[in-house]
């Protein structure tokens, strides 16, 4: 039973993710500002990608979308919460890795729900202006789902490394 704890964060980031994301479609009309706060440095939009992160991918057809962007992310969701609930890796992951992990299965089940109903379209709705930094006036548009896999990875790539430099 201890095993599935981690699956609590799995489900809170999807809960999360998509109640927000039907906030967003119920109250933005699709393709524009919402709400803009400190001057503009933060918008609250309603943009719908067809790809994947920096909109990588929109121009492919539909069975390789479908192969790529609904199966593969399945596969992989599969995988990782084996590694969560899996004996065979007890003394190579922590209870910390394991979490890390429950965050990136939240995140890609909260954008595959999208995919899956929303015609390989997920909702994004944060964005934040760079200033022209590296040539960009707003950075990509995201979602939760994406901030639960982004800042899971970092910690998980933080940890793997400083264990590894332990053993």
């Amino acid at each position: 039973m201890a095993r599935l704890k981690p699956f609590i964060l799995s489900l809170a980031v999807i809960l999360a993710d998509q109640l927000t994301k039907m906030w967003i479609v119920m109250t933005i009309p699709e393709g524009t500002v919402g709400h803009s706060f400190l001057s503009g440095f933060l918008r609250i939009v309603h943009v719908r990608n067809d790809a994947v992160a920096f909109s990588l991918g929109s121009s492919l057809e539909l069975p390789v979308k479908v192969a790529l962007f609904i199966v593969l992310p399945i596969v992989l969701v599969s995988f990782l919460s084996f590694l969560i609930v899996s004996k065979r890796y007890d003394g190579e992951l922590t209870a910390l890795e394991r979490w890390c992990l429950a965050g990136i299965v939240g995140g890609g089940v909260g954008n595959l729900i999208d995919r899956i109903f929303r015609s390989l379209r997920v909702v994004d709705w944060v964005s934040v202006r760079m200033y022209g930094l590296f040539g960009m006036d707003y950075f990509p548009t995201w979602n939760l789902a994406d901030a639960a896999v982004v800042c899971s990875v970092i910690l998980l790539a933080i940890l793997l490394l400083f264990n590894h430099k332990k053993a």
